[in-house]
């Protein structure tokens, strides 16, 4: 949840918890969080652990998980009022209408 400039982690499921005293707070534009939030859309990796791209942190590698996706979830006028992050343990890039499913899931949980 977006919380005083910064995203707040609310809630975790299989998150080691050093992975969630690292990323408690993400500023906007850190980490694939970070840039979803700045970027208002989502950011993904097919492997956590071999990203290169700079948008995978350290502490997101920690996670034994390949792909991963940050997606945005809007308030009703239209501003991110929280990003949802998700991880699986295979390779795979996630296409456009998979992403719009998550994306609208994530926007029913409640604020």
């Amino acid at each position: 949840m977006v919380k005083d400039g910064v995203l707040a982690i609310a809630a975790a499921h299989n998150i080691p918890p050093k992975v969630q005293e690292i990323t408690a707070q993400i500023p906007i534009g850190k980490g694939m969080a970070g840039l979803a939030w700045q970027q208002d859309k989502p950011i993904q990796t097919c492997n956590l652990k071999e990203d290169s791209s700079g948008a995978v942190k350290p502490g997101a590698k920690a996670v034994d998980a390949r792909a991963a996706v940050a997606l945005p979830v809007h308030d009703g006028a239209g501003a991110v009022r929280a990003v949802v992050g998700l991880a699986w343990m295979d390779e795979r890039v996630l296409d456009d209408a998979t992403l719009a499913a998550i994306g609208a899931d994530a926007a029913s949980l409640p604020a």
